[in-house]
């Protein structure tokens, strides 16, 4: 059985569109339409072993991208977490 494929596009410059687009439909555009933009973006982190209750993670440190979580050297971490990204100082995601 074949399924039709969806055509979406989703801009990364607005935030305040009336679709919900997660954090992680974010990163796979960033990862996979433009492979050098991921590495640019800064994610706002909730961590409440922190003062400030956030830390920030930066794209370069990104290793993998799964279904609910993503990877970086130090650990699998959800999405569900993360509060904001970042690109060169333009809001692209926020909840």
């Amino acid at each position: 059985m074949a399924f039709p494929v969806r055509e979406r596009n989703v801009e990364l410059a607005a935030p305040d569109r009336c679709t919900t687009v997660t954090a992680r439909e974010i990163l796979n555009e960033l990862r996979w339409r433009e492979p050098s933009r991921l590495s640019d973006a800064v994610l706002w982190y909730r961590d409440r072993t922190r003062s400030e209750g956030h830390r920030l993670i930066r794209g370069s440190e990104i290793v993998a991208l799964e279904r609910r979580y993503f990877t970086t050297a130090r650990g699998r971490l959800p999405y569900y977490k993360i509060e904001r990204i970042e690109i060169t100082g333009a809001v692209v995601f926020e909840r």
